[in-house]
């Protein structure tokens, strides 16, 4: 951690991009103005499976303002390089041939001069098909072995446990498809220039789309430039590059002129990834004083045919509890459907869902407080690696959450307290996710009038990227924060990971410190080695910087300011490169911990479920931003209701249509489902897991939601729901 003064880092600062943002200045993917820019609108497949035979586009070519329609007929020029996508298996390969993999599959592209002719033209395109029955159904297909990342796990004897166990439980759960649904369509505009190609894209990772986006044309990497500054919310959707993506470029480079493709809403359910379902079987075994000493994991989750997704799905039943004796067996079920995608939480959500209702039920069969039983079954060091924990604060986190919830005036007995016709209930959860650390870089310079540029190839999906960095980097360089401009969102830039896994804050973070910790020092070295300044012969560690001034620390008055150093030395400027890269093998077991609370009403006559209020408190590390870090935690509580009480996508399995790709019948949670929300971080850092001392956050606060809401509602109705989402005919 820096020695400098902390002034920026820390301070509830509103964001620095809020202005351009409600003023409609800041410029989404879609929003940016190309010179002879044109429109191509996707035509989808209307069979989940089977074959084209024919593509008729005389009545779409014909319509005025329409420029072309591109399908496999035309037997577009693609590479496709070899560029490892996320998945094993091959990713989907636009208009390479007559195969429909999937409802939705893109099988041509209209492009006109306007929107409305390329949408009117897309509907005049009729093709045929020689059309299978798909199979879309999870629960009627045949299971596989996963992916290498889901490989069994055991550790002891779990069924030689399970049978000797004082309590056991045997459980099956069964959590539905849901979409990510952010506010932005994706949407891509292509420019070709000779060779060179330019693609403003709503992307979560700029460098990885233009890796791919080179791969697929063929040309080197330093070609393709790949532009993202503002973002309208991924929560994972964003971290591929899509069909569409490719589909704009392709057409921008066979006419010629730039081209602008956004996908509707309806679209989005079908080309641009989901959480996928699931089935998971769960067995506990313990003693009767709550000791729990088995636990086996058996579940399976779609994917599709061409690809084999994976999500991290199996940590926290290996590391959550003191638990001597687990096994875990994963399988996944290939399916005639587009391929999953990471949604905010993955992996960590659907298993936090299983094993914390399972763990509250166990609570209520042996009669022991939920709190106090996971307290029980704390682990001292990680079970799955035997590695100390960085930080582990869950003891303290439920401790605080209890009392400011008010969970010592809990009646446990299910369905004893009433509000009128509404049952009363409250319920508690453990959030975990994973420290993701990835290597980034980042570019500073300090210019002669005394401000600073900083910059990332890192994004910004509402998050707060933009604000969070130019704290961190304002305190590293001394300045005030109207003093420091972050730019991100261009794969020109200094190379960053993907924002997601919650690793941008650590990882992005700890570059920027260390450029402008560097450039800060490179000040220093050139004030205390410059003859004519009041610093001339200080050791450089006794100089500090604030408020744009160098100074010797405990004196203010012999120092000067940046700009004066920077004019006497002819300099227009100084700048530095800095980056962060983690260890190879970490000696500490590294997460981010939530104790989560709930209270909901259930309508004892109608089963209608609302939560009143929820409480969320964590063991993040550091928080560079507590107003965005409020922000994210009241975000997450309401994607965690989303997931518990309303989203879930409906397929019909007779061609693999999905019958609700709309927000009118795809339920998200609206103001009116939103109670009294309140986040308490602990105070404290973790320099173990980062430079900066901070933990995942992002992810973090949305898991245990679910769970939390689920175990609530069996509190105030005495009934166990284990579907998601929980709905009024489960209740009734």
């Amino acid at each position: 951690m820096s020695q400098q003064p902390q002034a920026a880092v820390g301070a509830p600062l509103s964001r620095v991009d809020g202005r351009l943002k409600v003023t409609g200045q800041a410029k989404y993917a879609a929003d940016h103005d190309i010179d002879g820019v044109v429109h191509a609108v996707v035509v989808d497949s209307s069979i989940g499976r089977g074959r084209i035979t024919g593509i008729d586009t005389r009545a779409a070519n014909a319509l005025r303002g329409v420029l072309g329609v591109i399908s496999h007929l035309d037997k577009p020029r693609l590479a496709y390089r070899d560029n490892p996508g996320p998945f094993p298996g091959q990713r989907l390969r636009v208009f390479q041939d007559d195969a429909v993999r999937f409802f939705g599959q893109p099988v041509a592209v209209v492009v006109a001069t306007t929107l409305e002719a390329a949408q009117h033209a897309a509907d005049l395109v009729k093709i045929s098909y020689d059309a299978e029955k798909p199979s879309t159904d999870l629960t009627r297909s045949p299971a596989v072995d996963g992916p290498p990342f889901t490989r069994p796990y055991a550790r002891g004897d779990a069924q030689e446990a399970l049978g000797s166990a004082d309590v056991r439980l045997d459980l099956t759960y069964r959590l539905s498809r849901n979409h990510h649904n952010p506010m932005e369509t994706q949407a891509t505009i292509a420019r070709w220039d000779g060779d060179k190609l330019t693609v403003w894209d709503k992307t979560q990772w700029v460098i990885g789309t233009r890796n791919e986006l080179a791969a697929v044309f063929g040309i080197p990497q330093e070609n393709v430039r790949v532009l993202s500054p503002f973002i309208g919310g991924a929560f994972g959707n964003g971290l591929r590059t899509w069909p569409h993506v490719t589909i704009a470029a392709l057409a921008a480079r066979e006419l010629g002129r730039p081209v602008k493709l956004a996908l509707t809403r309806r679209q989005m359910y079908f080309t641009v990834g989901y959480r996928p379902a699931y089935e998971y079987k769960l067995s506990l075994g313990s003693t009767r004083r709550g000791r729990l000493t088995a636990m086996t994991h058996d579940y399976k989750y779609e994917t599709s045919r061409y690809e084999q997704f994976w999500e991290a799905n199996m940590a926290l039943g290996q590391m959550l509890y003191a638990v001597p004796n687990v096994s875990q067996n994963v399988q996944i079920v290939p399916l005639d459907v587009s391929t999953p995608q990471w949604m905010r939480g993955p992996g960590y959500g659907s298993a936090a869902f299983v094993i914390e209702t399972a763990v509250d039920e166990l609570a209520h069969k042996l009669g022991i407080d939920p709190i106090e039983l996971r307290l029980r079954n704390e682990p001292g060091e990680d079970p799955s690696t035997q590695q100390p924990f960085s930080t582990r604060r869950l003891r303290e986190c439920f401790r605080v959450g209890a009392r400011a919830f008010g969970w010592h005036r809990r009646n446990p007995r299910p369905r004893s307290t009433r509000d009128g016709d509404w049952l009363i209930g409250t319920g508690v959860a453990t959030g975990c996710y994973d420290v993701f650390r990835r290597e980034a870089h980042a570019h500073a310079r300090l210019d002669a009038d005394g401000t600073a540029v900083v910059q990332s190839a890192t994004h910004d999906t509402g998050t707060g990227t933009y604000t969070s960095m130019t704290q961190v980097a304002a305190d590293a360089l001394g300045l005030a924060v109207r003093n420091v401009t972050f730019r991100l969102g261009d794969s020109a830039m200094p190379p960053a990971p993907a924002q997601g896994a919650s690793t941008t804050m650590l990882s992005v973070g700890s570059a920027v410190q260390d450029t402008c910790d560097k450039l800060r020092q490179q000040a220093i070295r050139l004030a205390v080695e410059d003859e004519r300044s009041p610093l001339h012969g200080v050791a450089p560690d006794d100089v500090v910087v604030r408020g744009g001034r160098l100074h010797v620390k405990g004196n203010t008055a012999r120092g000067e300011a940046y700009r004066q150093l920077l004019a006497r030395n002819n300099r227009t400027h100084l700048e530095a490169r800095g980056s962060y890269t983690p260890e190879e093998e970490s000696r500490f077991s590294m997460y981010g911990y939530a104790a989560m609370f709930a209270e909901v009403a259930v309508d004892a006559r109608l089963g209608l479920v609302r939560v009143r209020r929820m409480l969320g408190v964590y063991d993040a590390g550091r928080i560079i931003s507590p107003k965005l870090a409020e922000s994210q935690a009241i975000g997450g509580m309401v994607g965690g209701i989303g997931a518990a009480l309303l989203e879930h996508t409906v397929t019909d399995h007779r061609d693999g249509r999905i019958v609700n790709a709309n927000l009118a019948d795809y339920l998200v949670p609206v103001n009116a489902d939103i109670p009294d929300l309140k986040a308490v971080y602990l105070d404290g850092e973790d320099y173990k897991a980062a430079p900066i001392g901070v933990k995942s956050l992002g992810e973090l606060v949305q898991i245990g939601v679910a769970p939390a809401i689920a175990n609530a509602v069996f509190h105030a109705t005495g009934r166990r729901v284990r579907e998601l989402p929980i709905t009024a005919e489960a209740l009734l």
